[in-house]
């Protein structure tokens, strides 16, 4: 039997938002476009790239900046690293110049209202988010090169052979299914979280894997501060007001702290009901998709649409609970992480192949089961948190007003870290021996949803609320 080897992070990936499927994956994209023209010796060679976006990637690309990750990508820049206060100046140049330094080498003619081209209504049947790169050599020689972003910044590219989605790599403890982890469990008497690491050491040591994780911790620490310290309105067209840093302001009595020490430290002094709990979740959450929303740096967890989920219910975790220190935030993520590889394996994180339970579904199922163990619970019981939170997104259907990645995505992230948290501790008081529904049940169920659901609930912003308040967008 063949198991797919997914990393913590490969789950986790550090980019820029506001889609993991509809902008990072193209621009990564992009990046691997280049790798392969440089690596043939083609790329110095090219006199014209022309960009082609199909399926959702075509109908919500324009909303989910689909068009800048592409330009972005063509010109080498690394969505990890990339300085996003450049971006519209990087941006106005090429559109201005009508120009492109491929992989920061290689000048050729690109105009992004000519070369990059939306088709509607045309798909390519492995996956709805499909993309081609159709380049013209000084010899008039012409080739495509074809990517599948397929959720949560995962890319694969097609082969006349097939398409690759297994990395080469043997791991300890293989788990494609939730059965899979149990029984390594049981047959070992190790954790979900020793399990994962013992895998995590086919790439890399334990140290760089704590060292990487707690990096990822520090990067959904300062996008929820920003979040938090941003007033103003989000881009795109919709006028959505930023809401963040008004709840911030109003739970810390009107004061406003210069760096991040201060700010926990006056969170934490604030009484801890559950009022006050539930405000500082949305506020967490509604921080870090806000920022995602203007283009800023975040982490695809595991996808860019739920990237508030995760954060806010660990940094829930952080702030009130006793003693939640650095081997708990890495135990947390190598749990949540592993989860997410579930449903990736068997079923889907795409929006766009299985509507919004594939990204806000997914990442409340992997919160609530890492919530579960870092309250003590068994591994039974983890599996059952995230069957329970899963259970309850079943059919939700991603449907952006304009494509963009606002209404109703944003407030949806509060929604999915509460349903984790309730999850989680409806685990922890149940005893999984007598559940109904396992976790690989619950995963079938979602992709055999996602497979009967209508195509205008995934992500194409036909159906739904975005009929309701229909938005019209600017060309590339």
């Amino acid at each position: 039997m063949s198991y797919e080897a997914i990393s913590v992070f490969d789950m986790f990936k550090i980019g820029i938002g506001p889609s993991s499927s509809h902008t990072l994956g193209p621009w990564r994209a992009a990046n691997m476009f280049l790798i392969e023209a440089e690596a043939s010796f083609l790329l110095h060679h090219i006199v014209h790239v022309q960009v082609l976006l199909y399926g959702s990637l075509a109908k919500t690309g324009k909303g989910h900046g689909t068009d800048i990750a592409v330009l972005l990508g063509l010109q080498g820049e690394d969505p990890i690293t990339f300085d996003t206060s450049i971006m519209d100046a990087s941006i106005a140049y090429i559109k201005e110049k009508k120009q492109i330094l491929l992989a920061q080498k290689h000048l050729i003619a690109f105009d992004p209202a000519q070369d990059i081209v939306f088709l509607n209504t045309e798909s390519l049947p492995f996956h709805p988010n499909a993309m081609s790169f159709l380049i013209t050599l000084q010899d008039g020689a012409q080739s495509a090169y074809t990517y599948y972003s397929i959720g949560g910044g995962f890319v694969v590219k097609e082969t006349t052979e097939t398409i690759k989605l297994h990395q080469p790599i043997q791991l300890p403890f293989p788990i494609d299914h939730a059965s899979d982890l149990l029984r390594w469990s049981i047959k070992t008497g190790l954790s979900i979280a020793e399990i994962v690491m013992e895998n995590e050491t086919a790439w890399r040591s334990e140290e760089e894997v704590k060292e990487g994780i707690l990096h990822i911790w520090q990067v959904m620490m300062d996008c929820i501060y920003q979040g938090c310290h941003t007033s103003g309105t989000l881009p795109g067209g919709l006028g959505v007001k930023r809401r963040a840093f008004a709840l911030n302001k109003k739970l810390l009595s009107g004061s406003i702290y210069s760096n991040m020490s201060e700010w926990l430290a006056a969170i934490q002094s604030k009484p801890c009901n559950f009022s006050n709990t539930l405000d500082w979740l949305s506020c967490f959450a509604l921080a870090v998709n806000e920022q995602n929303a203007s283009f800023k740096r975040v982490v695809t967890a595991p996808t860019n649409g739920a990237a508030g989920v995760i954060p806010a219910v660990l940094m829930y975790s952080f702030a009130f609970t006793p003693h939640f220190d650095e081997d708990k935030i890495i135990t947390f993520l190598l749990v949540a992480s592993e989860i997410g590889s579930i449903f990736k394996k068997g079923a889907t994180i795409s929006a766009a192949m299985g509507g919004c339970q594939a990204e806000i579904g997914v990442s409340s199922a992997m919160a609530a089961a890492a919530l579960c163990d870092s309250l003590g619970g068994t591994t039974q019981q983890v599996l059952q948190a995230a069957e329970i939170a899963m259970e309850h997104h079943l059919g939700l259907t991603c449907d952006p007003i304009g494509g963009l990645v606002q209404i109703p995505c944003i407030e949806r992230n509060t929604m999915g870290a509460i349903k984790a948290i309730t999850a989680a501790q409806l685990a922890m008081q149940s005893n999984p021996y007598e559940a109904k529904v396992s976790l690989d049940k619950v995963v079938k169920t979602m992709f055999q949803t996602a497979l009967d659901m209508n195509l205008n609930y995934k992500e194409t912003s036909d159906g739904g609320l975005a009929l309701q308040i229909p938005l019209s967008l600017p060309e590339c």
